[in-house]
């Protein structure tokens, strides 16, 4: 095993942005409220398909979430699954200026 120097770089907050990601900030909200469907599910021990009865949104779109595939899914419907599933979302805005580069 060789000891090579690792360096760490304190990350921002946001994987996206540290990634250089367009629309960090809407990517992040989109993982922050996939994470909350699949403790949701977790929590109440719901398959995708009793997601479906309970919500009906698609099957498929709780598979897609399950596997951080959200391409396809607005802000908007995540947060409509969410509260399908009993949750309620409470939003805070903070608008920050950018940092020069």
């Amino acid at each position: 095993m060789k000891s090579e120097e690792l360096e760490v770089v304190r990350g921002s907050g946001n994987v996206f942005g540290d990634l250089g990601r367009e629309n960090a900030d809407a990517l992040q909200l989109k993982a922050i409220l996939a994470t909350e469907i699949i403790k949701a599910l977790d929590r109440e021990r719901l398959t995708v398909r009793a997601a479906h009865t309970r919500t009906g949104f698609a099957a498929a779109d709780f598979s897609r979430i399950r596997n951080a595939d959200l391409g396809r899914f607005t802000v908007d419907r995540l947060m409509a699954i969410l509260n399908g599933l009993g949750s309620r979302i409470e939003v805070k805005i903070r608008v920050r200026r950018r940092k020069a580069a």
